[in-house]
């Protein structure tokens, strides 16, 4: 389904300074404003992912960059468009593959969008394999063991505790473990 928006202008991605994804963002919209060139520069946005985290027991959504260096930028290339981006404070330039920039295909610039609305799924786990970790809740607290298994999908780990002088690997949720 192709919604009228869809037809205008193509995207293309803009090196900017990592760290000012943010920043650079907020300098292009406020040159396609002060230009009045809101009908050749339709958007800015900034890629990212939502990806859960698991920090100190409590899980939580986090909005990470999904591209540390980029933006994205969706306009009719023309010789104006162009050098109001360009010379846009904080945009190094667009990413192309000759002397003109490069549109994005379509379906990877929705493939982009699409994955920003995506509810967080991956869990990122604050340990890894042969990690040494602190139990911080259940029958095993303060028990520290080392990390034999990791099983992002299931949010469990097996860590191997120290229990009546032996090693014995024990499954563990990701809420109930930090690393030391």
């Amino acid at each position: 389904m192709v919604s009228m928006g869809m037809s205008q202008g193509q995207w293309y991605l803009l090196y900017v300074s990592s760290g000012r994804e943010d920043r650079a963002k907020r300098n292009l919209e406020q040159r396609i404003k002060s230009m009045d060139a809101g009908d050749k520069i339709f958007d800015v946005v900034v890629p990212t992912t939502n990806e859960m985290e698991i920090r100190a027991g409590k899980r939580r959504t986090v909005i990470r960059k999904a591209f540390p260096g980029y933006i994205m930028v969706k306009m009719d290339l023309d010789e104006e468009s162009w050098d109001i981006v360009r010379n846009t404070p904080g945009v190094a330039g667009f990413v192309s593959t000759g002397v003109k920039p490069t549109p994005l295909v379509d379906a990877e610039a929705q493939t982009i969008l699409d994955r920003m609305k995506d509810s967080p799924t991956e869990v990122k786990v604050a340990f890894k394999k042969g990690d040494s970790v602190r139990v911080t809740s259940g029958p095993f607290v303060d028990f520290i063991g080392k990390v034999e298994e990791v099983n992002s999908e299931k949010g469990k780990a097996i860590v191997a505790l120290s229990l009546f002088g032996r090693e014995t690997p024990v499954e563990l949720d990701f809420l109930s473990v930090e690393r030391l």
